[in-house]
């Protein structure tokens, strides 16, 4: 499994938990991995999804052991000639409206996808002049997920796109490391609510008048 990741100005986050943005784009530019991706590399993956009738799974950060990370679905995919242009919505669950709180506000603003190649080759002379950087034109993959995540990888990413990868600097570590105990602190202040909201029981083997007598 791979994972791009890329930096994305975010459409339009809703108030009603839907999310809209490229979350890759075909650009002669290299990511920090070296690769390109190609017009049409989704196409395949977004047709076979639909095939399915199955949605790709929008989730935080990548994890997929989980499943309160599993924090949205993709409901589609329209590929164009700049990317594939996506429409998500956010779960009615504690993490999942954390996550849409934290991109609402533009404190998480990156999209990151888990794939496997189908097709890939080498950049081509008028690709390598545009970027001697590209070392790999991907030219189809199969999508697993698609991430909210704190670290970017191609600069010219508008959430309008995305993507992660396996080698992360220290700078990448300390961001993503930031990222995360915010979002935590999120959640454990909605799981704080959450208890404070929640009735207490009587103590064991105190009569319920007993304990009213006490309070």
């Amino acid at each position: 499994m791979n994972y791009k990741t890329k930096q994305f100005d975010i459409k339009s986050v809703s108030d009603t938990g839907e999310l809209t943005g490229y979350f890759s784009t075909y650009q002669t530019v290299a990511d920090c991995y070296g690769d390109c991706i190609a017009p049409g590399c989704f196409t395949e993956t977004i047709k076979a999804w639909g095939e399915k009738g199955k949605h790709i799974p929008l989730v935080w950060n990548h994890n997929m052991d989980d499943p309160e990370m599993i924090i949205g679905q993709v409901d589609k995919i329209e590929d164009d000639e700049y990317g594939p242009l996506m429409t998500a919505h956010f779960y009615d669950t504690p993490k999942a409206q954390a996550a849409r709180n934290l991109m609402k506000e533009g404190s998480i603003y990156q999209f990151s996808y888990a794939f496997s190649v189908d097709s890939a080759r080498k950049p081509n002379e008028n690709e390598k002049a545009a970027d001697p950087n590209i070392n790999q034109v991907l030219e189809a993959v199969s999508l697993m997920e698609i991430t909210i995540t704190p670290t970017p990888a191609q600069p010219l990413a508008e959430m309008v796109s995305v993507k992660s990868g396996k080698r992360n600097s220290k700078k990448d570590e300390d961001a993503i490391k930031q990222a995360i105990a915010l979002l935590q602190g999120v959640l454990d202040e909605a799981e704080d609510d959450d208890a404070e909201d929640k009735p207490k029981d009587n103590p064991k083997g105190k009569d319920p008048a007993e304990s009213n007598a006490e309070k």
